[in-house]
């Protein structure tokens, strides 16, 4: 299905993406699928609870969960919530732990059976129903599977939403995405940011990195080798465009480098790794919400 605004997972092998806004961008869905490698096809799974778009996945224990997103087609986005649990095994949907507050557009990951949420966008009031209802934040929460608890931890050192992450060696790495600044008439001016920062959830503490060589929200990344891939991505000011380029990243020497760009520009992709490729797939081709895609392009790595 052609979508955007997907936050993909791996697990045992599979790559799965939930929920995604349609094209128009007033359409959003329910739609959940799986890509098997070894057989190069996707399957349809069972569908989410409830239809989403910017809903995150992470693993961890075996089960898939799907954080937050939004509801409503735009401009009528509300965050949410819910925490939504996928059993692989019996291909079933069940209702999880919701977090604290709604949020969307945040970064997820797993280490060591706990799952983190970083930045995004929240409801600027209870109510809020609409796009510009919502503000960016800085707030960083973690769920532990074991005791089915959410708790606090460290803000981000950034304000963001339309960032992309991976795991690296235990460690969280967060880059790129945007700011959504209120102008004085009530509109959003969405600027870029090149930031990379670390969570160490062993010690619980953010690090500040090397910024990207180009600031790209809306972006995809994924971890392979030890280093972190970022892709393609859009950007609103100063003129509007859809990225191609894609980057590395090595954590030990604290660098950027350029990779082979992506063949068709898009933003709103998903990203994930399994042995030496990474599989870079939907996103829109055109700025904004409309033009989704159902294209999979593949970075072949050396082994």
């Amino acid at each position: 299905m052609a979508r955007q605004e997907l936050y993909p997972e791996v697990l045992n092998g599979r790559i799965y993406v939930a929920g995604g806004l349609l094209s128009p961008n007033t359409g959003y869905s329910a739609h959940f699928e799986a890509y098997d490698p070894a057989g190069d096809r996707w399957t349809r799974l069972a569908t989410l609870p409830q239809a989403r778009h910017h809903i995150a996945l992470a693993a961890a224990g075996g089960l898939l969960y799907g954080i937050g997103g939004f509801s409503g087609g735009f401009p009528n986005w509300q965050a949410q919530p819910e925490v939504f649990v996928y059993d692989p095994a019996a291909d079933r949907w069940r209702t999880g732990v919701p977090m604290a507050q709604p949020r969307a557009e945040g970064v997820t990951a797993a280490v060591d059976g706990k799952v983190y949420v970083f930045g995004g966008r929240v409801r600027a009031s209870r109510d809020a129903s609409h796009f510009n209802d919502h503000a960016d934040t800085n707030l960083a929460e973690m769920f532990d599977t074991a005791t089915g608890r959410w708790s606090r931890l460290p803000d981000a050192p950034t304000a963001r939403n339309s960032a992309a992450g991976a795991v690296i060696g235990g460690k969280i790495y967060v880059v790129g995405g945007r700011q959504a600044l209120k102008q004085p008439d009530g509109s959003l001016r969405q600027v870029n940011v090149p930031t990379l920062e670390v969570f160490d959830p062993a010690i619980r503490r953010w690090e500040t990195r090397a910024p990207m060589p180009q600031a790209q929200g809306g972006l995809a990344a994924a971890a392979q080798g030890g280093r972190l891939f970022a892709f393609g991505g859009e950007q609103w000011v100063p003129e509007q465009k859809v990225f191609s380029e894609s980057w590395v990243y090595d954590p030990q020497a604290d660098r950027w480098s350029a990779a082979p760009p992506l063949p068709t520009a898009r933003h709103g992709l998903g990203a994930a790794a399994i042995g030496n490729r990474i599989h870079v797939f939907g996103g829109a081709l055109r700025v904004g919400g409309d033009a989704a895609t159902d294209l999979h392009e593949v970075l072949v790595l050396a082994p």
